[in-house]
């Protein structure tokens, strides 16, 4: 940059008036809530016609990466092409300099200065200048471009930031929505009679989870309970449980048999998802008049069947998971009578997939040993004996890594 010449009262007056009105257009420009890329425009346009500026571009550092945002004038190549030197942002961190000082390639020879626009010792942009009116090219304009460029790096920043508040305001009421629909789906009560009792915990991994369970009461004899595990968590698997539930309920009141259910229910998710996500889940249909118990197993978690005397007997029967297929493979629905004083406990895999310092997993084996020493503990007893366990052999403590989801039946 060629060295300025004195300015006249009536020249400097001339020159802040030019600043004014660039500020003041700069100004009313963000007061109208432009586009990013406009108010981008806007700043070129303000340089060239308000001071004269024929040469200009800028980078602007955006998630971290050098990016030009502004290249015009005659003669430069498209910066938007180029990457910015090492040597400006190896030594150009603080005040504006001459282009001449830089040991830069042939591209950055037609431009004068480099301006960096600091906050907080970081550099957010660097304005490089060329071809500049003689009375303007001093050390108290730089200064201010300097200023107009954080001005519009500043509004810009907000407007990004303004942004990240609506999305994560968004999100949050998102999931405070899906929170809502998640408890709606629980069921508000379980059968505890002269013939069974029912106990279920639910402990999500996440603000909305992707277990389920249900339990409904189809006549005075009979009533069908099942847990369920949605692949993904968040907002999407709540809202595809909620389409799960509802595709149920309708099913049950058609008093659709249990392999229809099951049937229709992998159609329903198949259609929806579209193969994308899946769902475990194991049915059970108890009689209390003929102690007879109808399950399906989809690829769930085998529940364990723990007699007052015998083995236990994990229920396997069934098929695949829903919603992989929209034909479910060799469905086949397992029947079993149960006999009296018997324990029946199903569960999500965020109970067995807990792992020691060691990387060893608690497994059904540590689930066995928990639920045969508390077979005769009350269901709730039981159930917080299990969480306790599990958040003490956890590496993680209670930060499991997936959803927990309990659901005993004890049979009278």
């Amino acid at each position: 940059m060629s060295t300025p010449r004195a300015i006249t009262p009536e020249k400097r007056l001339f020159l802040k008036e030019r600043e004014l009105g660039a500020l003041l257009e700069i100004t009313q420009a963000i007061n109208q809530d432009p586009t990013e890329g406009a108010l981008y425009k806007i700043f070129q346009f303000t340089l060239l016609g308000q001071l004269n500026i024929r040469r200009l571009v800028l980078y602007v550092k955006e998630e971290g990466l050098w990016q030009c945002m502004v290249s015009f004038g005659a003669g430069l190549p498209d910066f938007r092409k180029l990457t910015l030197p090492d040597a400006v942002l190896e030594q150009c961190t603080a005040q504006p300099g001459p282009i001449a000082d830089f040991d830069l390639s042939k591209e950055w020879q037609l431009l004068e200065t480099i301006i960096p626009v600091v906050q907080n010792g970081e550099v957010l942009a660097y304005v490089f200048i060329g071809n500049v009116n003689e009375d303007y090219a001093n050390e108290e304009a730089t200064k201010f471009l300097q200023t107009l460029a954080y001005i519009l790096i500043g509004a810009i920043e907000n407007r990004r930031l303004a942004r990240q508040r609506v999305a994560a305001a968004a999100m949050r009421k998102e999931i405070e929505i899906a929170q809502e629909v998640q408890t709606m789906l629980f069921p508000r009560k379980l059968p505890n009679d002269a013939a069974v009792a029912v106990h279920a915990s639910y402990v999500p991994h996440t603000a909305v989870g992707g277990d389920y369970y249900d339990v409904v009461s189809l006549d005075d004899n009979r009533f069908l309970f099942c847990v369920a595990d949605v692949s993904g968590k968040g907002v999407a698997a709540s809202l595809l449980m909620s389409n799960f539930q509802a595709g149920l309920r309708t099913l049950l009141r058609q008093q659709a048999d249990l392999a229809t259910v099951v049937q229709e229910l992998n159609n329903l998710i198949f259609r929806n998802a579209g193969g994308d996500k899946f769902i475990t889940v194991f049915f059970g249909l108890y009689d209390r008049a003929t102690r007879r118990l109808q399950y399906v197993n989809a690829g769930h978690n085998d529940p364990l069947l723990v007699p007052d005397y015998g083995p236990v007997v994990l229920l396997k029967e069934g098929t695949i998971m829903l919603g992989v297929m929209d034909e479910l493979p060799m469905l086949k629905v397992g029947e079993i009578e149960v006999p009296p004083r018997t324990l029946l406990f199903t569960y999500t895999d965020g109970l067995t997939e807990v792992f020691d310092a060691d990387q060893e997993e608690f497994g059904e084996e540590g689930v066995l040993r928990v639920v045969n020493h508390n077979r005769y503990a009350p269901l709730a007893t039981m159930h917080k004996e299990l969480l306790r366990e599990i958040e003490a052999y956890n590496l993680n403590g209670s930060r499991f890594a997936d959803d927990v989801t309990i659901l005993s039946c004890r049979f009278k």
